[in-house]
């Protein structure tokens, strides 16, 4: 949950999307695109009205540059959650466009295009599966999905409603000690524990950032930093919090 105005925030030097043809996942007859991720958190962010509207403006323009993307909800449980959504596979395989057709490519795309937004929101309406919202375990099933599609000349990117506040399990960001040496042994107890998603050369783009400002206000920067150095830690290319 953002305050006023504070920008978009990036780690490191900013890898941009890559068009590189990619076996398999590489569309036919068009530039591939990337292998693309999607959270939705499903607890109390979802409440408001703005956060459902973030997901059916941000989501569509985010889709254009991916040709497979999978799906994971925020609950109270997330990595072990029962509310699951199928991957959709956008890029038209070498069966359906074998002659790589520009124009079959487009028709496929714009055929499974369609099912990418409905999946996404059917997630803000999962059961709680307990109290609080489990973020890390959220990122953590969505990478062992995109771990299996992975490719070295494509672009991976994550797009995450949520505000990030993690509750659950070994990390409770509204108790956590947000001084600067405390900041970097959580982190490096979730990195040892296999807590952090290895998110080695993903782009991630964060909406919904402290949105609702249930903690001081003098901890907002503090939890920006806390969540900064945690993707960074995770191995993320860049990041925006938004």
């Amino acid at each position: 949950m953002g305050w006023g105005g504070r920008g978009a925030r990036r780690l490191g030097a900013g890898v941009g999307a890559l068009a590189l043809a990619v076996a398999g996942l590489a569309g036919c007859g068009t530039e591939a695109r990337g292998v693309c991720g999607v959270i939705v958190d499903s607890t109390s962010y979802a409440d408001p009205a703005t956060s459902r509207n973030d997901v059916t403006s941000k989501l569509p323009p985010f889709t254009e540059g991916c040709d497979w993307i999978a799906f994971a909800a925020v609950t109270g449980s997330s990595e072990s959650s029962t509310c699951r959504q199928d991957p959709v596979a956008l890029a038209a395989t070498r069966a359906e466009n074998p002659n790589d057709n520009p124009v079959v490519e487009e028709r496929v795309r714009e055929h499974r295009v369609t099912e990418v937004l409905p999946r996404a929101v059917k997630l803000f309406d999962c059961p709680a599966e307990g109290d609080g919202s489990d973020v890390l375990g959220a990122l953590r099933y969505l990478v062992k999905q995109l771990s299996a599609h992975r490719r070295p000349d494509s672009a991976h990117q994550i797009i995450v409603f949520s505000d990030l506040i993690n509750n659950r399990g070994d990390l409770d960001v509204n108790r956590l000690d947000l001084s600067e040496g405390a900041r970097q042994r959580k982190i490096k107890e979730l990195r040892d524990a296999r807590l952090l998603p290895d998110l080695s050369g993903y782009a991630v783009v964060v909406h919904g950032f402290l949105r609702a400002k249930t903690s001081d206000p003098d901890r907002f920067p503090l939890l920006e930093g806390f969540w900064r150095e945690s993707f960074e830690a995770a191995g993320a290319a860049t990041v925006d919090l938004l």
